[in-house]
């Protein structure tokens, strides 16, 4: 039996705690789950982020899938324009933030959106709800970036305070997605 493909795990601004999706999985996934560990998760710098994706990367045994959610969607996307080059097998990313949405953390100001899409395979989970980026705009962050958007109905942030718990039907878009790579 072959092992699974590793995850590089790319919350959003403060981390995820311990009961949001990413951390569950990731604790399932022990062996084979590296969490990205930036510097800067409270005040978040986009090269600190970089850099800590880098490391996760090169920690994994074979190319991974990035697993980002939230600001983690951007940080990836951004990283993803500068690393193009199949050092990662695909991108999951759910839940983009708007950073022209008046909710957006002033914190994160520095982080932008890439105006580049890119070639590694990507899947965009959007929910319809999301109190940080409109359903419209979302759509249009996966256009620019190239990837496949799936939309999930009202799902609020996909986090903790949306009640998603572990999130069977992510794990279960997520895994669908890995198949195919």
């Amino acid at each position: 039996m072959s092992r699974p493909r590793p995850w590089v795990i790319v919350p959003g601004i403060w981390n995820s705690d311990p009961e949001h999706w990413q951390s569950r999985w990731q604790a399932e996934r022990h062996e084979t789950a590296v969490r990205i560990a930036p510097t800067s998760w409270s005040g978040p710098d986009p090269d600190d982020w970089a850099r800590a994706i880098d490391r996760a990367v090169a920690a994994t045994e074979g190319p991974p899938v990035l697993v980002a959610h939230s600001l983690g969607v951007i940080a990836a996307w951004r990283w993803l324009v500068d690393h193009d080059d199949g050092r990662v097998a695909g991108a999951f990313l759910v839940a983009p933030p708007d950073p022209a949405a008046p909710g957006f953390p002033a914190a994160a100001a520095g982080f932008t959106l890439p105006e580049r899409s890119v070639a590694t395979p990507t899947l965009l989970v959007v929910s319809d709800d999301d109190p940080y980026c409109s359903t419209e705009r979302a759509t249009a962050m996966g256009d620019a970036l190239g990837a496949d958007v799936r939309r999930i109905g009202e799902h609020g942030h996909v986090n903790v305070a949306s009640g998603v718990g572990d999130w069977p039907v992510g794990r279960g878009l997520l895994e669908d997605f890995t198949a195919g790579l």
